[in-house]
């Protein structure tokens, strides 16, 4: 009995041992599974969290992108996500949420030169870091109000021609031009306010001339536009000049072709018999007198030649194709030079 009793115990004991052994090994694949569930868990966690944070394959690059003042971070959010700004509204917020003090967009328009990343959009709005720098641009001299509304819709993303044009058209002559330099946001009335302003202070300057010239500033204006079309130099601007006053003093029609370039759009060289009889207010041809506006904006050297003429006693003047300007009391010696020259 004592031996049948101690080979049971051998028995059992063995049988404990293996159980152990089992229970280790289960335990340490149970570790390893484990370990190895959560480094899966972790890195799709990961892979999830930098693809909601990249730049959107449509992200609005040199576009303005606007933060209305008032909306609500989920409002903001969603905007961003439907512009193409972003990829997750929710991934935003908590960013915004961690990076803000007031846990909300500064409201405004921002510019992202490039495709940026949820961590950088976050905080650029967090902050109020709008990006805009402003956008040189360059206002011929004699521009007129159509082409000016040209050349900032290129530059403006805010920019609305045809209320431009509404609003400055009555302004033609009284918008300087000059080199400016506008944020990307800006609109057609801060531009108008920048040019007639700019104007203000440059005809100050010439005050003084224009009141010895006994002429209004309407009138000088007008003038200036015509001298800044017909002539390309500070001379011959104050020559010409001298030569239309003349011409309304006498009572004579102007005769210039550049108001017809205004009203039709064609070039000096490109006016007809037609155009010359074409009943209008800009036709000088029919009309005596100034046009009823100014046909464009005119410089600063055309607005002192308008003011201050070169005294002369000549009522014709034509340019050669050399760009060479002559002169003639009468009407027999300008028909000799066209005769000349052309």
């Amino acid at each position: 009995m004592d031996s049948l009793k101690a080979a049971l115990e051998k028995f059992f004991s063995v049988l404990d041992g293996l159980q152990a052994q089992l229970s280790e090994r289960w335990r340490l694949h149970a570790n390893r599974r484990t370990i190895v569930i959560l480094v899966i868990l972790g890195a799709l966690s990961t892979y999830s969290w930098l693809a909601l944070i990249q730049a959107p394959d449509n992200f609005p690059v040199n576009e303005l992108v606007s933060v209305p003042q008032g909306e609500t971070l989920s409002q903001i959010a969603e905007t961003l996500y439907d512009d193409g700004v972003i990829r997750s509204p929710f991934a935003f917020r908590v960013l915004m949420t961690l990076f803000g003090t007031t846990r909300t967009a500064q409201a405004g328009d921002y510019l992202f030169k490039e495709p940026r990343d949820l961590f950088t959009i976050a905080r650029a709005m967090s902050v109020g870091a709008f990006g805009l720098e402003p956008a040189r641009i360059r206002v011929p001299e004699g521009a007129t109000v159509k082409e000016m509304a040209a050349i900032f819709s290129v530059h403006l993303e805010r920019f609305n021609k045809e209320n431009f044009l509404a609003q400055a058209q009555s302004q033609e002559g009284y918008l300087f031009p000059d080199t400016y330099f506008f944020l990307p946001n800006a609109n057609e009335g801060t531009v108008i306010q920048t040019l007639r302003q700019n104007f203000d202070s440059k005809i100050e300057t010439i005050m003084p001339q224009i009141a010895s010239s006994t002429r209004s500033v309407s009138d000088i204006v007008v003038m200036a536009s015509i001298l800044e079309r017909e002539a390309y130099n500070t001379a011959d601007r104050k020559m010409i000049s001298g030569v239309l006053w003349n011409r309304i003093k006498r009572g004579m029609p102007l005769q210039v072709d550049v108001t017809f370039a205004y009203t039709h759009g064609k070039g000096t060289f490109q006016i007809t018999m037609k155009d010359l009889v074409t009943p209008s207010p800009y036709n000088t041809y029919i009309n005596k007198g100034l046009p009823p506006t100014p046909i464009g904006n005119p410089s600063l050297d055309s607005l002192l030649a308008a003011a201050v003429p070169t005294k002369n006693d000549y009522l014709y003047f034509l340019a050669d194709r050399r760009g060479v300007t002559h002169f003639c009391k009468t009407y027999s010696c300008q028909l000799a030079n066209k005769a000349r020259y052309f």
